[in-house]
């Protein structure tokens, strides 16, 4: 069996919105975050400007990989998150903001930090109050202890805690 590489994350929390923000006006979009399926891998490609190999990523068959796209418009992913429930916690595997939503022509902020949110809300759905870890980059670390209140756990490995969760999940799903 291969040997997985162990990359670490590297996405930039911009902001943290009340949903997705467009940055030019400010508006902000009510967000659905889903499951995707094997027609959506045919558009998040590396072809397409996606960093990751979404497809490996669809076919761990102990991983589940969402979309978040716009209220009202499922056609255009606004980013991905690859999720793992664990037996105490959700494990987040990768997590990247659609092309056009990186760098300094980003349509929307608020991308990351939505799906982030998402994997805390998963994680007191499924029994584990809101415990989420990931693998970080090194240079990164201290960026997710600020945006995100994560908990730098030891090396590279980030824990999201219950009260981080919470205030997480407050900012993006009051509604919900």
């Amino acid at each position: 069996m291969k040997k997985e590489k162990d990359i670490g994350l590297d996405f930039i929390v911009d902001k943290l919105t009340n949903s997705i923000e467009n940055v030019i006006t400010g508006d902000s979009f009510s967000t659905d975050i889903s499951i995707v399926g094997k027609v959506d891998l045919k558009s998040i490609t590396q072809k397409n400007g996606w960093l990751f190999n979404w497809a490996e990523e669809y076919r761990h068959p102990e991983r589940d990989v969402y979309k978040l796209t716009i209220v009202n418009n499922q056609t255009i992913i606004q980013g991905l998150i690859c999720l793992e429930i664990k037996q105490d916690h959700v494990f987040m595997h990768l997590v990247e903001s659609a092309p056009f939503n990186k760098g300094s022509i980003k349509v929307y902020a608020g991308v990351s930090g939505n799906l982030v949110a998402f994997a805390c809300r998963l994680s007191f759905q499924r029994g584990h109050e809101g415990n989420v870890s990931f693998i970080s980059k090194t240079q990164l670390i201290d960026h997710y202890v600020e945006s995100l209140g994560a908990i730098h756990f030891g090396g590279r490995l980030m824990i999201i805690d219950t009260q981080a969760s919470l205030k997480l999940i407050d900012k993006y799903f009051k509604n919900s």
